[in-house]
């Protein structure tokens, strides 16, 4: 099953400080949801171990995310593959970021999957909306995170 989705967040840190965020192993995994550990295997290179919860049903999934085109501290795309006991997914993204003011950015993203195995069997418009709310965890947990810097400065 294939899925697609695009948006864009504010956040209020530099371009710098939040291109620095998102290379940041232990950044990505407090803040993506359900991971448990990210380790980097190369360059750029990353296995990830996560627990997550589709609708009904939840698991855990291993999977490898990779960066690449990385164009400092402006954009970058990432390919993302695995499986578990939830199925199978691969995905490619690109991020942007655009510096609105001094300690405010914009980060757009699109990105597209291939979604199969038991967490396909959902629905398509079920994994949309469940995309949908993961991605406003990570949003709400980096917005976090540059709110918790900021108070401990």
């Amino acid at each position: 099953m294939k899925m697609e989705l695009s948006g864009s967040e504010e956040i209020a840190a530099s371009r710098q400080d939040l291109w620095d965020a998102l290379q940041d192993p232990a950044v990505l995994t407090e803040c993506i949801p359900g991971c448990k550990d990210m380790t980097e295997v190369g360059p750029d290179d990353y296995e990830v171990q996560m627990q997550l919860k589709v609708a009904a049903v939840g698991g855990s999934f291993d999977g490898r995310v990779r960066l690449f085109d990385k164009d400092a501290p402006e954009s970058c795309h990432i390919t993302v593959s695995g499986g578990g006991t939830l199925g199978t997914g691969d995905g490619t993204a690109k991020f942007t970021i655009t510096e609105l003011e001094p300690g405010k950015s914009r980060l757009d993203y699109e990105g597209e999957g291939e979604i199969g195995g038991l967490v396909a069997g959902v629905g398509q418009r079920v994994l949309k909306s469940v995309a949908k709310h993961l991605t406003k965890q990570f949003f709400n947990a980096l917005k976090k995170h540059f709110g918790a810097e900021k108070a401990a400065n």
